[in-house]
């Protein structure tokens, strides 16, 4: 059984950075890829970043390029979501995923990805 774990979320000032953790267990972490997704208040959830499982490859959602950065450490199992310079507009419970397949790249559609966690909550204050 895969477990996904995040942490790190919190309330924050606008221009503000926070750092997400998200811990796996279960499945072989190394060999799979990772995303991280947001659920904004009355907005559908959206693919927010992506990397690969040796972490060559990341992708980001044109909304957060340039502010976060998605990084993984495949010997604690953990990937990481740096945020900086958060907007209003970041406020979501914000959730990792993993992707179905081994190898696979990620992508930012939801049905890739079979395990997720139970989301952290990010609040951005103007």
């Amino acid at each position: 059984q895969v477990l996904l774990v995040e942490s790190g979320g919190g309330l924050v000032q606008a221009g503000g950075s926070l750092r997400l953790s998200c811990a796996a267990s279960g499945r072989t972490f190394s060999q799979y890829s990772m995303g991280w997704f947001r659920l904004a208040p009355g907005k559908e959830r959206d693919f927010v970043a992506g990397i690969s499982a040796t972490a060559s490859s990341t992708y980001y959602a044109d909304s957060i390029k340039g502010r976060f950065t998605i990084s993984r450490d495949n010997a604690k199992n953990t990937v990481y979501l740096q945020m900086n310079n958060l907007k209003p507009e970041d406020t979501a419970v914000y959730y990792c995923a993993q992707r179905r397949n081994t190898w696979s790249l990620p992508t930012s559609t939801e049905d890739d990805y079979n395990y997720w966690g139970q989301g952290t909550q990010v609040t951005v204050s103007s």
